[in-house]
This record gives structure tokens, C-alpha cells and sequence, in this order.
């Protein structure tokens, strides 16, 4: 029972909906809004008491949900998009009857992350799709013309069954990307617990990778100083951040170019919370990125150059596996380019034990 005693403005609708966190109003029978608090006001504008709730509810979808739910007090849902400077925030809207007072109770939940999340997997199982489709429809029209036309033809059997090696290793190649994708983000915040000797590690990598350089014509310069640098990281995962960016270089340097990979001290680092860090980085000679396309390199299947990449072998996913390593580690990973005047990409690591 409500005590006799208690102000009467204590039991104002704004009061209650003042208690809720997330942005709520109230809309009489007569369609206008009668209650507002703070949240929905900062959302849609301070002046919205007392006047048409179409005033600051203007999306038809929306509009048509709470005509229905004023007419036929049965609760529905809508939508509300709200356009910022930045992005657009999304909010869905519950319309719930207020028992027999004709009016209804608007109540916001800000759900873009979710929206958000929901159109990376769509987005993310719409480019796997794509990207196996193409070497899949290569591989069946050479099967059929080998099982038809090309039959008996030697020389097309040889062509046509490098080609489809060239196209299986691709494949091969990103499903390998997409399981050391995968295994990285599950181990995303599980801190790394080994030692790694990052000056030995570079040394191991750009051995490795030797052998692709000469093949590419691209010179490898090690920039490192002369005594080991442990630090607290994976070593496969150190590994694959070294092989990623290297082999990149090297790819996409040119001809002729130079690839540098540096190891350095750093001494404190703000970035790393005050902590001692470890500066790798590798720096080609190529033609440079456009800057345009710098925040959006380690996006999933982002290519600057989709035809180039392909050619080279790219999944598209290299730099998403290792901004998620270097996550992981507690780094920063910092990319720098101008064009035709190469790019540096640069890893910011805490030397000290993972906390």
C-alpha cells in the first residue's frame, strides 16, 4: 500500500522514469508525450514535454508501432536510429500499454554493439564464401573440360592441373588463416606466459625468409642489437606477428627494394601503462600505402589492392591476426606509410612479465 503521507510529486511518472537508467517517455492517448526523463532528453532533445511525440519521433516504422500500440494497447517494438557526427547508434524500443490510461510507456536499450556484431559475422561469412567461391568455380570449370573437351589434350592436362594447384594452395592457404585466426582470438585474454628471445626469434624469421627474398629480389637488413631481449610472449605466436609483417615487406616492397627489420629498447612507455617496452619494426622501400586506407589495414579481408594480392598469395587476413596477437601481449601496433616512400609498421611490446 502506497503511504497517504508521501508527496504527491513523488509519485510523478517523471520521478519513476528519472529512476530508469536507460531512456524512457511516456505518450498520452492523444499522442503527446507527457513524461521524459534526462536520458531520452540528451537522446531526442530537452524540449519534448507536451508536444507531439512525431515532433521528435519522425521514422515511420517507429511512428506506425506506437500509433498501433495507442490504438490497440496491445505492447510492440520499434526502432530508433540515432545520427551522430561519428555513426549512427541504434536503439530498440519497447511500447508497453500503461493498463487503462490510454498512454504508453517508451523505453530505449542501446543495442548497436549487438547490430554491430551481427553485421561483422554476416559481413565475415560473406567474404570466406566469396573467397573460397572463386578458386572453387576455377577448380570445377578445368575438371570439367579436363573430364570433356581436354580429355586426351597432354599439354592443356598439365596446364590446367597447375593452375588448379595454384588455386588448392590458396584455399589451403585461407583456411590455415582462418583456424590461426580463430585460435587466437579464443586465446585473446588468457595473458601469454612464455619467454621469447626476440632478438634470436628475428634472426630465426628473417632465415626462414631468406630464400623468398632472394626469389623476390629483396635485400633483408637486420637492424638488432647485440644482446638477447627476453620478453613474456607466446613464441608461435611472436612467430607468426614476425613472419606476417616480413613476408608482407617483401611481398609488397617491389623488386629490388630493401626490407629492415629493427629490434630496439624503448624504455617507459605511456602507451604501456608506464612499463618498460620493446620496439620491432619493419620497414620496406616499396611504393607506400595510401593513407586513406592506413586505419582500415587490419580489418578482415581489407586489401589496398584486391587483383595485386591475390596475385602475391594474400588472405586478406594477416594483418587481423596480428593486431589480435599484439592485443593479446598488451602492444600497440602502429603502421606508417607515404607514398613511394615505403611503409614501417612498428610493434610496441611490455618486456615485463604479463599481468
Amino acid at each position: 500500500m502506497i503511504d497517504d503521507a508521501l508527496p504527491h510529486d513523488m509519485l510523478a511518472p517523471t520521478v519513476f522514469l528519472e529512476a530508469l537508467t536507460q531512456p524512457a517517455l511516456i505518450i498520452n492517448g492523444s499522442g503527446r508525450i507527457t513524461s521524459a526523463n534526462q536520458a531520452v532528453a540528451a537522446l531526442l532533445g530537452s524540449a519534448l514535454t507536451g508536444y507531439p511525440f512525431l515532433s521528435a519521433l519522425r521514422q515511420p516504422e517507429l511512428v506506425e508501432a506506437i500509433n498501433a500500440a495507442l490504438a490497440g494497447q496491445a505492447r510492440q517494438e520499434g526502432r530508433y536510429i540515432a545520427q551522430t557526427a561519428s555513426h549512427n547508434a541504434i536503439y530498440q524500443i519497447d511500447i508497453m500499454p500503461l493498463a487503462a490510461t490510454g498512454a504508453v510507456l517508451l523505453s530505449f536499450q542501446d543495442v548497436s554493439q549487438l547490430e554491430q556484431a551481427g553485421q561483422m559475422r554476416r559481413d565475415f561469412v560473406a567474404n570466406v564464401s566469396h573467397e573460397l567461391r572463386t578458386p572453387l568455380t576455377s577448380m570445377m570449370g578445368f575438371i570439367e573440360t579436363l573430364q570433356g573437351p581436354a580429355r586426351d589434350d597432354t599439354e592443356a592436362r598439365v596446364e590446367f592441373l597447375g593452375i588448379m594447384a595454384q588455386e588448392a594452395a590458396r584455399m589451403e592457404r585461407l583456411v590455415n588463416d582462418l583456424l590461426s585466426l580463430s585460435r587466437v582470438e579464443a586465446e585473446q585474454r588468457r595473458p601469454p606466459q612464455g619467454q621469447v628471445d626476440m632478438v634470436g626469434l628475428v634472426r630465426s624469421v628473417m632465415s626462414t625468409l631468406e630464400p623468398m627474398a632472394v626469389d623476390a629480389s629483396v635485400a633483408l637488413v637486420a637492424d638488432l642489437p647485440p644482446t638477447d631481449i627476453m620478453i613474456c610472449a607466446d613464441p608461435d605466436q611472436m612467430r607468426q606477428v614476425l613472419t606476417n609483417l616480413i613476408e608482407n615487406a617483401i611481398k609488397y616492397g617491389g623488386a629490388e627494394g630493401r626490407v629492415t627489420v629493427a629490434v630496439e629498447l624503448t624504455g617507459p612507455q605511456a602507451a604501456l601503462r608506464g612499463e618498460e617496452g620493446l620496439r620491432l619494426s619493419v620497414r620496406d622501400t616499396g611504393a607506400g600505402i595510401d593513407p586513406l586506407h592506413i586505419p582500415r589495414l587490419t580489418e578482415r579481408f581489407y586489401r589496398v589492392d584486391s587483383h595485386r594480392a591475390r596475385e602475391v598469395g594474400g588472405t586478406g587476413l594477416g594483418l587481423a591476426i596480428v593486431k589480435h596477437i599484439i592485443q593479446r601481449h598488451r602492444g600497440r601496433l602502429r603502421i606508417e606509410s607515404e607514398l613511394g616512400n615505403g611503409s614501417e609498421f612498428s610493434v610496441l611490446l611490455p618486456i615485463g612479465a604479463s599481468k
